[in-house]
């Protein structure tokens, strides 16, 4: 499945009354251009999606409810939707989701269910609960509203930057929504294949399901370890409509150690004044670690919601 070009410039008319155009600066040193997502409504970019998703449902579907699984950053996006139509939303997250993460779904007004493990098992959860009740499953990645929602990054982006001074795009990837989006976008925009840049996915090798379904094409023997990058980890839903897009649009993804996520999150404290969750460091992480060559290029900051104090130790282990 194709997202449309229409369904992304759909989605931009639909939902720009209602989040903050985030800015875009410049790096001449690195050679870098950064997104700061962080800046949105939410603290994530997530918000885009979740609120395509559930502006776009009929009045009858918006009645019987609406459920979702998230790390954290997708709940929050569809709690303040869920505050804005006035309707019901129930939220599975795991155990072990960030404290700054919870509060926000929670001061939105939204009915949060702590799951015990991971994204993965909180996932298959969520849908078995909406499945029995008939209710709306609003999955972070597996739906094209969605998709199309994350895709409005790039209108955006592409507007203040003109499209030939990028040569590379690099995205946190979990699920693949965001990449998938944006991949969509660029693909639309291009009137030469040539003229596209590449685009570059990044994950923790502490999680890497998406990119062994890039590279391999199977998830089944991936031993997840804890990270920093924990909104980017769990595995892929069976047959999600990511899977074939991110094989369609991504030109590679990258893996970034722990280590990497930590120096970078510690960089964009001092070099830029910004707080930046392990979910959204992994891309500069992956410029800091040398692993992109391609210049200039444009990185996702995707969010910036990271417990405080986890976030003063380690800029206060600066090196």
């Amino acid at each position: 499945m194709m997202i449309p070009p229409e369904w992304i410039l759909s989605a931009h008319q639909r939902i720009a009354p209602y989040i903050n155009p985030t800015p875009i600066t410049h790096d001449p040193h690195l050679q870098i251009y950064l997104k700061w997502e962080n800046q949105q409504k939410t603290g994530s970019f997530k918000l885009r999606g979740a609120l395509n998703k559930m502006l776009s449902l009929p009045e009858w579907e918006r009645q019987q409810g609406i459920v979702t699984a998230s790390a954290g950053n997708h709940g929050a996006g569809v709690a303040f939707a869920s505050q804005l139509i006035g309707i019901k939303a129930t939220i599975f997250v795991p155990h072990s989701t960030p404290p700054i993460k919870l509060n926000a779904i929670q001061a939105l007004g939204a009915e949060v269910n702590l799951i015990e493990g991971g994204y993965t098992e909180t996932e298959q959860y969520a849908i078995h609960y909406a499945k029995e009740r008939q209710q709306i499953y609003i999955s972070p990645y597996n739906d094209a509203q969605v998709i199309a929602g994350q895709g409005t990054l790039a209108i955006e982006t592409l507007r203040e930057l003109p499209e030939e001074k990028i040569r590379a795009w690099i995205v946190p990837v979990g699920g693949g929504g965001l990449l998938s989006g944006i991949g969509a976008a660029l693909h639309a925009s291009a009137t030469q294949s040539s003229l596209l840049p590449k685009l570059i996915g990044v994950q923790s090798e502490a999680s890497p399901y998406m990119e062994q379904l890039y590279t391999i094409g199977r998830q089944e023997h991936v031993v997840e370890q804890p990270s920093l990058a924990e909104g980017l980890a769990g595995a892929v839903e069976p047959n999600s409509i990511t899977i074939p897009l991110v094989k369609e649009y991504a030109d590679t993804i990258l893996l970034v150690s722990e280590e990497d996520i930590r120096a970078a999150i510690r960089y964009a404290w001092f070099t830029y004044h910004q707080v930046v969750e392990g979910s959204a460091a992994v891309v500069l992480a992956a410029i800091l670690a040398g692993k992109v060559v391609e210049r200039p290029a444009l990185l996702i900051i995707s969010g910036g919601n990271i417990e405080p104090q986890l976030h003063r130790n380690i800029v206060k282990d600066r090196q």
